[in-house]
């Protein structure tokens, strides 16, 4: 078995249609038929099922897939850690993150970290904590910026970056308005608005209104902070969201929770074992950190 036909393998299963897989990976679809079937009759069993319409994994495939993910991230590790030896780092750096972060500023990190690395190839995008996660784990991303995932599948390692605590948002004219601060269990009456379930921020305030006794009501959803904090000064809803967000907007009140309530943690989720390229930006994050201008999270 060869690295090169996992790769197929890998590409196939991706883009379930062999010619596009063929097109991406810059081959003729002939001969990535062939290092299908060569890879099938090593390890005895049909990889895929095919029609003239669809490619789809057998269970033998799906059980494939994970491993020869697995393979290939080590594979490339290994490539990055002898390139690290020499000084060098190349090849590319796929990272994930939260739309805006409070605990580190990722486009002044990523400048400064091409600065030192120019032959580096970094890729971003942006999602929920969940989603990026779930990237990192099959190795879709090297590395992630994310809340603390409750769950942490066993693929990954987690870095702390920072914490903060939650705190209630209510419009200016809401009944809480006026008080100094809120006990989560008063919340049992209110409607919220909160980030759409893959958000990290929404697993803890389910958490921390759960251990209240509520059962709270989400009436509304959104996809950002800046349209979450809208429906909230409108009145539409309360929210529980990270401190940090309240430098966002002087149209909403802001309250800390009363009670030894579970903080907002910040964390870099990587691929295990960690990529050079990865090791190295968590080493400029150690080297850099320092207060950034708060932000947004999810």
């Amino acid at each position: 078995m060869e690295l090169r036909q996992l790769e197929h393998f890998v590409a196939v299963a991706e883009d379930c249609h062999f010619t596009r897989a063929a097109k991406r990976l810059h081959i003729a679809q002939s001969g990535l038929s062939a290092s299908i079937r060569s890879l099938e009759r090593e390890l005895g069993a049909p990889l895929f099922l095919r029609s003239t319409r669809q490619v789809r994994l057998t269970p033998e495939g799906q059980a494939l897939l994970t491993e020869a993910r697995k393979t290939l991230s080590a594979s490339d590790a290994a490539k990055d850690a002898v390139a690290a030896v020499r000084g060098l780092l190349r090849g590319t750096l796929a990272i994930g993150s939260l739309q805006c972060l409070h605990a580190i500023h990722v486009p002044a990190l990523l400048a400064g970290f091409l600065r030192s690395h120019p032959g580096l190839e970094v890729s971003l995008r942006h999602g929920g904590s969940g989603h990026l996660t779930d990237l990192v784990r099959s190795g879709h991303l090297d590395i992630a910026f994310v809340g603390r995932p409750r769950h942490a599948p066993e693929e990954v390692v987690l870095v702390a970056l920072d914490d903060e605590p939650l705190v209630l948002a209510c419009a200016l004219d809401h009944r809480f308005a006026s008080c100094d601060e809120v006990k989560p269990q008063d919340l049992a009456e209110e409607r919220f608005v909160d980030f759409t379930s893959d958000w990290g921020t929404r697993d803890l305030a389910d958490q921390v209104l759960a251990e209240a006794g509520v059962e709270r009501r989400v009436a509304l959803e959104a996809s950002d902070v800046h349209s979450l904090l809208d429906l909230v000064s409108y009145g539409l809803g309360v929210a529980l969201v990270p401190q940090s967000f309240t430098v966002k907007t002087d149209r909403v009140r802001f309250l800390p929770l009363a009670g030894d309530v579970p903080r907002w943690q910040t964390v870099a989720v990587a691929a295990d074992p960690v990529g050079a390229a990865a090791a190295a930006l968590l080493r400029e994050i150690a080297a850099v950190r320092r207060p950034t201008p708060a932000s947004c999270c999810s």
